[in-house]
């Protein structure tokens, strides 16, 4: 199962997710049955979500966020929120989203 905004990497136990472009109501719900797959597939201890290459994200992206984490929380892994640019972190912040799970970095001069 490919789509060319989402790569997928796994090694030593991390399950590595870079999203690209928009996480909208249109790309969500593909982008949400691929990582869901690898999720299932690589049984992982943690899953980092790279949000550095995320353009724009609206409520779909907080909602695809969240039920990842729910599913990390039910197989006993760790979700992390890699590099999100200030406008995605501004939405996760206005969200709570950092009370639940870790943030780490700052995405804005990565080359996409």
């Amino acid at each position: 199962m490919l789509a060319k905004n989402v790569e997928v990497s796994f090694d030593d136990s991390i399950l590595r997710i870079k999203i690209k472009g928009d996480i909208d109501h249109h790309s969500a719900k593909r982008t949400r049955e691929i990582i869901d797959l690898s999720i299932i597939d690589k049984k992982p201890l943690i899953i980092i979500l790279d949000l550095s290459c995320v353009d724009f994200m609206d409520s779909s992206g907080l909602g695809l966020i969240l039920g990842r984490y729910t599913i990390a929380c039910d197989i006993g892994a760790k979700l992390v929120l890699y590099k999100p640019t200030r406008r995605i972190r501004k939405i996760l912040e206005l969200a709570g989203i950092e009370r639940i799970m870790e943030i780490e970095g700052d995405g804005d001069n990565e080359a996409c």
